[in-house]
């Protein structure tokens, strides 16, 4: 019966983490549902929104992650580091789809759309090498 919760709990959480993106000022929201949803499992009752406090700083947050992607970019176009440009364009991708600026909300769909774009690029482009990684390799060996 364990096995059964922990799967339950575990796709939960991954719904969680896959969807949160979607509205990055109600990624807190997303967050705070898991956790009732967690504490549920465990026969605790919350009411209310117990996170709520997140969504005070979720644009620092934003604002940090952003002054980190800038950096990791700058860093390897100056070669200074060895980064994946498939993690650059899906982190570039996460970071516009979660807009949390209240003031932009009206133009949401399209950071959405264009953070999906780049995340939905990035993912085809790890796939793909690795189809054609794996079709020289078979190659190789005939």
């Amino acid at each position: 019966m364990s096995g059964i919760k922990d799967k339950l709990l575990g796709a939960s959480g991954s719904a969680t983490g896959i969807l949160g993106f979607l509205g990055g000022y109600q990624v807190c929201h997303n967050a705070c549902l898991a956790l009732v949803t967690f504490l549920t499992f465990l026969g605790f009752t919350v009411a209310g929104m117990p996170l709520l406090f997140l969504t005070r700083v979720a644009i620092p947050f934003w604002s940090v992650a952003v002054v980190l992607l800038i950096t990791m970019t700058l860093l390897k176009y100056v070669k200074m580091s060895h980064l994946s440009t498939k993690m650059l364009i899906l982190n570039s991708g996460l970071i516009i789809a979660g807009v949390p600026v209240q003031q932009v909300q009206e133009f949401n769909y399209i950071f959405w759309i264009i953070g999906g774009t780049l995340i939905l690029f990035s993912i085809g482009w790890y796939f793909y090498e690795k189809i054609n990684q794996n079709k020289k390799e078979l190659n190789n060996r005939s």
